[in-house]
C-alpha cells in the first residue's frame, strides 16, 4: 500500500510548489508531477500514474480540477480507480474523498454543477454571438477580395499589367488575384 502523488499545472511558467506543500503532510512514496493541460488527454505522467497505482493504494491531489477538466471524465477516472481499489483523496477538497458514500455523492454533484456551468457559459457565449451578429458585428478573418481591391486590380488589368505583377503590387496571392479577375467580369 503506497501513498502517490499526482501533481499538475497547466504551463511551464506555473510552479508545482504550492501543491508540494499541500501534500507534504501525506506520507507520500511516490511523486508524480506534469506541466500540461487538464484538457490534454495525452497526459503522459498521469498515464504513469494510474499505470503505477495497485489495489491499496491511495492517491493524493491537492484538488479534483487537478485530475480532471471535465465532469464526465472525472467521475470515469474515480470510477476506475474506486474498481482498481485505489482511494482518491483531494486535501483541499476532503469532503470529496471517495472512501465515503457521501464523499462520492459530493464528487458526483459537484461534477455536475461544473458541467452545469460549462454548459451555461456555452449558451451565453453563443446568445452574445447572435446578439452581435444581429448588430452587424462580423465575425472571422476580414475579406480580402473588397470591392476597393476589385475596382484596383481591374484598373491594373486596364494598364495591361500581368497577373504576376498584379501580385507583386498587392502582395497577394495567385488564387486571390484571380478570385477578384473574376468578381470584376
Amino acid at each position: 500500500m503506497a501513498n502517490v502523488a499526482y501533481m499538475r499545472v497547466s504551463t511551464g511558467g506555473q510552479s508545482l510548489d504550492s501543491q508540494k506543500d499541500a501534500l507534504n503532510d501525506c506520507q507520500i512514496d511516490r511523486w508524480f508531477e506534469e506541466k500540461a493541460s487538464g484538457l490534454d488527454d495525452a497526459r503522459p505522467v498521469l498515464k504513469e500514474c494510474l499505470g503505477y497505482l495497485r489495489e491499496g493504494d491511495t492517491l493524493y491531489m491537492t484538488r479534483a480540477d487537478r485530475l480532471a477538466r471535465s465532469s464526465g471524465h472525472l467521475l470515469a477516472m474515480v470510477e476506475t480507480l474506486r474498481k482498481k481499489g485505489v482511494e482518491v483523496a483531494f486535501v483541499e477538497q476532503p469532503e470529496l474523498s471517495t472512501n465515503t458514500a457521501h464523499g462520492e455523492l459530493m464528487l458526483t454533484v459537484l461534477a455536475g454543477v461544473a458541467k452545469f456551468e460549462t454548459r451555461l457559459r456555452a449558451e451565453r457565449c453563443a446568445e452574445g454571438i447572435e446578439a452581435a451578429k444581429a448588430r452587424g458585428v462580423r465575425f472571422g478573418r476580414p475579406a480580402k477580395v473588397t470591392p476597393e481591391l476589385v475596382a484596383k486590380l481591374k484598373d491594373m488589368r486596364l494598364d495591361g499589367l500581368g497577373v504576376a505583377e498584379m501580385m507583386a503590387a498587392t502582395g497577394l496571392g495567385r488564387s486571390t488575384v484571380f478570385k477578384a479577375m473574376s468578381e470584376a467580369s
